[in-house]
């Protein structure tokens, strides 16, 4: 029994795709014409899974693109040369796509990596006078300024002075933030800039000396008059507080004298009067008896 021979021609070069999210890119098979008994397939991801397919023979000619979550109205197959174009890309779509031509039992393949990138945002330069606060107290000169990205990935976010180089950070997760601090003169005149930038795109924005570090001196200044007040009305305040509470503490200690003595008073008017009664209840029992003692001797008299 004969066995049907399959070559495989593989390139083992990938083609290196960049592009912007929202863009679209084209994968070019290098073909002008699909000829009949031509078979197109592109796959994608590392499962290879199945995303378009063109069919060109005698009785059919079949074209079929993916239409799951990820490749919804996003692919186009070009009936002539077998190309795959993707619109609207996004970072979803970020990944290695492989293209198989087969034929009379031979088949190539080829590769495309594809790189989609997020459209950069504009850096922001902001002052750190907390940082700076420290030599401010001495000179006065020195100005820390902060440049800052957010939701970003695959960028590098950097410091020029002019043309040259400061320094620099990267990142290449998602939805990541970066902040890149620099020092400067108040009174300089050099040029600097920071750069946000990817393979294909950046992003840059110039420094004002003047306007960023001003903000900060004033910034200082207005918290060293503040540290001044604070430092001035403090001892008073609590010097105040201390008078208020040895106050209040002698009010509170002639309230209850006073109330001590009242009590006093009253308790001695109860005893008095207390005494009064006895004496007055002692007076009426001395009467009573002696008004018994006058009756009693009185009917005797009379009896006799």
């Amino acid at each position: 029994m004969a066995h049907q021979r399959t070559d495989v021609l593989c390139d083992n070069s990938d083609e290196l795709k960049t592009v912007l999210e929202g863009d679209s890119v084209t994968l070019h098979t290098n073909i002008t014409e699909v000829q009949r008994d031509y078979q197109i397939l592109w796959r994608f991801g590392p499962r290879n899974i199945r995303i378009a397919q063109l069919i060109k023979s005698d009785q059919i000619n079949y074209i079929w693109v993916s239409n799951d979550e990820i490749f919804r109205d996003k692919l186009q197959l070009n009936n002539q040369t077998g190309s795959l174009t993707i619109k609207n890309i996004t970072i979803t779509h970020t990944g290695l796509y492989q293209l198989e031509m087969i034929r009379n039992g031979g088949t190539s393949v080829k590769r495309f990596s594809v790189t989609v990138y997020a459209p950069l945002p504009v850096p922001d330069i902001t002052n750190n006078c907390s940082s700076s606060s420290s030599s401010e107290r001495s000179s006065r000169s020195k100005c820390v300024l902060v440049c800052s990205v957010e939701n970003v990935a695959h960028v590098t976010l950097s410091w020029y002075k002019g043309n040259s180089l400061l320094s620099s950070i990267s990142v290449s997760d998602l939805n990541s933030s970066l902040s890149l601090p620099l020092e400067v003169e108040y009174q300089e005149n050099n040029i600097y800039s920071c750069v946000i930038n990817n393979p294909i795109r950046n992003q840059i924005k110039h420094l004002d000396i003047n306007e960023v570090c001003q903000m900060c001196s004033e910034s200082v200044q207005c918290s060293y008059h503040i540290r001044l007040i604070i430092v001035a009305v403090v001892p008073v305040f609590v010097s105040a507080c201390v008078i208020y509470c040895c106050c209040r503490k002698c009010r509170k200690q002639r309230q209850l004298d006073q109330t001590i003595k009242v009590t006093q008073n009253k308790t001695e008017y109860t005893q008095i009067i207390y005494y009064s009664l006895q004496m007055t209840d002692l007076s009426q029992k001395s009467n009573q008896f002696m008004n018994t003692t006058v009756n009693a001797v009185t009917y005797q008299h009379t009896t006799q």
